[in-house]
């Protein structure tokens, strides 16, 4: 898993922009905000984990296949920097996890019964809103 990261954090690219926000003229000067790109075809993963990491990416991947995250919540470089990294990896490590079989469950006789005389029921119900025949 970790060997995943570390091949996403090679091959990732970060360029820095000017961020809104709070720091005061300081926000007009430096760019502090970071915009982390990373090809997710070079991160030479499996099928399963590709299309789950595809899924989990939503809007932040673009038609060029680059996961795309904008970190500007601090004001500066290094940690904006960090919580973009933290990002990646999260997204990574969630597509990376196997999701549970849904394991299927059995109605027995006596629930089955119940339901179809519910149904019954409610079409008896329904049934009765019809027109009145005098």
């Amino acid at each position: 898993m970790s060997k995943t990261l570390d091949r996403a954090n090679a091959i990732a690219e970060e360029s820095f922009i000017a961020a809104s926000g709070p720091g005061g003229q300081n926000v007009n000067k430096v760019a502090t905000a970071v915009q982390l790109r990373v090809n997710i075809y070079a991160l030479g993963l499996s099928p399963r984990v590709f299309h789950r990491l595809k899924d989990a990416a939503g809007n932040r991947l673009n038609t060029a296949g680059e996961i795309v995250i904008d970190a500007r919540n601090h004001r500066t470089q290094e940690a904006n920097r960090r919580e973009a990294r933290e990002r990646l990896a999260e997204l990574i490590e969630s597509a990376l996890k196997e999701p549970k079989k849904r394991a299927k469950t059995r109605v027995n006789r006596v629930g089955k019964r119940k339901r179809l005389a519910s149904k019954k029921a409610h079409g008896q119900k329904k049934a009765l809103r019809g027109k009145v025949d005098l």
